[in-house]
């Protein structure tokens, strides 16, 4: 089978998985994440693009890229032939150091960024080789955790301002983030399109204008319409969608907007549809997924409320 092109543009956001070859360790030692990091931070100055995340665990590694003019495929393919070239000539060893083709999936920035720099701080917890990810040493977490003294490879300061404008308390509401709340289901991070695109059919449709290329396939379809979920947070709740709607400060009304929200992501609903739903603007629904509460269990209930 012939393999299916790169989509390639400027301002695209990559999530990528670069594994060793046949699993093996790429990392055998300190020295070579060092190295690694190194080489990273060297094709980040030469061709300019954004990182807004990583981890490097014993035999992968995944990275967030934005790209800016340079393609993703011309800085992988400097990046990791530069490591290969290290690590063979350091444990005199000879062949591709990486499994035959990188992964890399283009993101809905909008929709899944946050949750990409989730799934990927949590990946050492995950593999059971840190009980949290301040334990771990190989990722850009610390950097959003302000734990390192010189985090200039990381661009942080886009992510924080999701959080808050005022920067420590961004840092706290980002470890509220980190630590707190559901987990970050595998199938939310790899249920694409095509096996390249993360996103709804509004993006899917976004990405074909701009690549020239067949792309096959669409994401599942919404299953439930949003009327219907404000129909089971008043059902469950007692929290109406007028009451959702209006400018109250009540708890009970704040929880339901976050509820319903919360909801409406599992059932891949854009922020801006939801905005328009509730008639707020969108930046308000995007502090109702900042707050920290934990709602995995009511969220259940709507959806179980809904399926039933």
């Amino acid at each position: 089978m012939a393999r299916k092109r790169r989509i390639e543009f400027e301002g695209a956001l990559y999530h990528v998985l670069a594994r060793g070859n046949q699993r093996q360790k790429i990392f055998r030692s300190k020295r070579d994440f060092v190295r690694y990091l190194d080489f990273l931070a060297q094709y980040k100055e030469r061709y300019r693009f954004f990182l807004f995340a990583y981890v490097l665990m014993p035999n992968h590694v995944h990275l967030l890229v934005e790209t800016a003019q340079v393609p993703l495929s011309k800085i992988l393919q400097g990046l990791n032939q530069s490591y290969t070239m290290y690590f063979n000539r350091k444990y005199e060893t000879v062949g591709h150091l990486f499994q035959g083709r990188y992964k890399a999936i283009i993101c809905d920035r909008d929709e899944y960024l946050l949750t990409l720099i989730k799934y990927i701080h949590l990946n050492p917890v995950r593999a059971a080789a840190a009980q949290r990810p301040d334990d771990y040493p190989w990722s850009s977490h610390h950097a959003y955790a302000m734990k390192l003294t010189n985090n200039e490879l990381i661009d942080t300061d886009h992510v924080l301002r999701m959080f808050s404008e005022h920067r420590p308390t961004a840092i706290e509401r980002y470890l509220g983030f980190i630590n707190t709340g559901p987990a970050i289901d595998r199938k939310d991070i790899y249920g694409t399109v095509d096996q390249r695109l993360l996103g709804d059919e509004q993006f899917v449709s976004d990405i074909r204008s701009k690549a020239p290329i067949e792309i096959k396939g669409s994401r599942r379809r919404w299953t439930h319409s949003l009327e219907d979920i404000s129909e089971a947070i008043m059902k469950v709740y007692a929290v109406s969608i007028e009451e959702m709607r209006a400018q109250t400060k009540s708890t009970a009304v704040a929880e339901g907007r976050r509820i319903f929200c919360q909801v409406a992501r599992e059932l891949a609903y854009r922020n801006g549809d939801l905005a328009v739903f509730l008639r707020k603007d969108p930046a308000s629904v995007t502090r109702y997924f900042k707050e920290e509460a934990n709602l995995a269990t009511a969220v259940k209930k709507i959806l179980d409320s809904l399926d039933g």
